[in-house]
C-alpha cells in the first residue's frame, strides 16, 4: 500500500492537486520518521548534554506536529482549507526550526544530518502544497 494507492482509492475529491498532496504526505511521514529516530540517536549517545536537549526538544516537536498535518491533510472529507492552511503554516516553521537545530550537530553527529535533510525536504514540500491552495 502506498500514499497514492490510498489517495487515488478515496472516493471524495480534494480541491488539491493529488500528485502533490501525495509527495507531501510522503513527506511529512518521513520527516516524522527522522525526527523520531534522532531523538533517540541523541538520547542514546554518548554526548548526552544541555547541548542535545534543544536538538531532542526540537525533533520530538516536529515529529509530532509533521505526522498530524500528514494526518489532517489525508481527511479529504469535508476538508477544511482554512485548517490545512494553518497546520502546514505550523509545519513549515516546525521543520525550519529542527533543520536549523540539527545543522549545527551535522558535522559530529550523521542521524543529525539526515534529519536536517528530511526537515528541509519537508518544508520545501508544504510551502509548495500551501502555494497551490485556494
Amino acid at each position: 500500500m502506498t500514499t497514492a494507492e490510498m489517495f487515488n482509492s478515496h472516493p471524495s475529491e480534494t480541491r488539491l492537486d493529488r500528485e502533490l498532496l501525495t509527495r507531501t504526505v510522503d513527506a511529512l511521514l518521513s520527516c516524522a520518521q527522522a525526527c523520531t529516530v534522532c531523538a533517540d540517536a541523541c538520547l542514546s549517545g554518548e554526548e548526552q548534554d544541555a547541548r542535545m536537549g534543544e536538538c531532542i526538544r526540537t525533533d520530538l516537536n516536529c515529529a509530532d506536529i509533521c505526522a498530524t498535518t500528514a494526518r489532517v491533510l489525508s481527511r479529504h472529507t469535508g476538508d477544511n482549507a482554512e485548517v490545512a492552511r494553518a497546520q502546514l503554516e505550523a509545519c513549515v516553521q516546525a521543520c525550519r526550526s529542527c533543520g536549523d537545530e540539527c545543522e549545527r550537530h551535522a558535522d559530529h553527529h550523521e542521524h543529525c544530518r539526515i534529519c536536517a535533510e528530511a526537515c528541509r525536504t519537508c518544508e520545501q514540500a508544504c510551502r509548495d502544497l500551501l502555494a497551490t491552495m485556494p
